[in-house]
């Protein structure tokens, strides 16, 4: 089976070159590695990188990841990771077994050792002392079935996305909060969605090139009630996650972290929350927040 590795990024340039590199480290190398930008000066260095394609996208997530979808029409496989995911050495292999063996699994994701996301993001220097410390010894063949995968590091079957036609919805803008979500919970209604306990991997959680904190917040309350409408997110999961992030946001403001713009999400939640009640929420309004 041919594979080929998407990364979408912007403004991570210096953290990109490292995760790319750290690529050739893999038992099993990828057939092709592919990279979208906007900007120029998101690979500036990297432009002519041995086996490196690199190709022009759209400003944001959803419209680079078509790109890069499209880009790959000779693959079995796309593996989009985050420019800021380091795999261990085993990752691809692994992943690639789950496929061969299971004709049924449309989605994979990988094990996330370490998420800096949830924190103030880790450097590259301490993402490799994560996965050079990860002692798990689990069987490839060891799947557990999830709800969707998670969009820092996934791979998706090509024959079922060149089938289904089914992309990523570029109506969630930038960022493109919940966009992973709503992309393989669609092509999952066609097969299996699983966690490879083999695939494992580092999400650095690089704070660079984040959106805003208010954008983030408006996105926080209305991509799950557009994707709920949508029909690709249950409404109770929806409204969790709206409950969970706008009470996170409201403790947290009174002590914020010096890495997360509270203050921008809190007011971004309650005025996602005002347009939903008067009917305006749309998921591109954030482009004019």
């Amino acid at each position: 089976m041919r594979i080929a590795i998407a990364i979408a990024t912007a403004g991570r340039q210096a953290i990109l070159a490292e995760v790319v590199g750290d690529i050739g480290l893999q038992t099993r190398l990828p057939d092709r590695i592919l990279v979208c930008y906007s900007s120029p000066d998101d690979v500036l260095g990297l432009e002519n990188a041995a086996g490196l394609e690199v190709m022009v996208g759209p400003v944001g997530l959803a419209g680079k990841r078509n790109v890069l979808l499209d880009a790959a029409f000779d693959c079995d496989i796309v593996l989009f990771i985050d420019d800021d995911f380091m795999m261990a050495a085993g990752y691809i292999a692994s992943t690639l077994q789950v496929m061969q063996v299971n004709p049924d699994v449309v989605v994979t994701t990988g094990h996330v050792i370490a998420d800096g996301a949830k924190g103030p993001g880790l450097d590259a220097t301490r993402g490799r002392d994560f996965l050079l410390s990860d002692r798990d010894a689990s069987d490839a063949t060891v799947m557990v079935d999830v709800h969707n995968g998670y969009g820092c590091n996934m791979a998706v079957r090509m024959s079922t996305v060149r089938d289904t036609k089914i992309r990523f919805d570029e109506h969630l803008p930038l960022y493109g909060w919940y966009e992973d979500i709503d992309f393989t919970r669609r092509l999952g209604r066609n097969g299996r969605m699983v966690l490879v306990r083999a695939a494992r991997g580092v999400h650095l959680g690089t704070k660079s090139g984040r959106t805003s904190g208010r954008r983030l917040g408006y996105s926080q309350v209305v991509n799950p009630i557009y994707l709920a409408r949508k029909g690709s997110y249950d409404w109770s999961r929806a409204l969790k996650s709206i409950g969970r992030n706008l009470l996170a946001n409201c403790a947290r403001s009174l002590y914020p972290e010096p890495y997360v713009d509270r203050y921008g999400r809190l007011g971004g939640n309650i005025r996602g929350l005002f347009e939903v009640m008067i009917g305006t929420a749309d998921p591109e309004r954030i482009l004019k927040l």
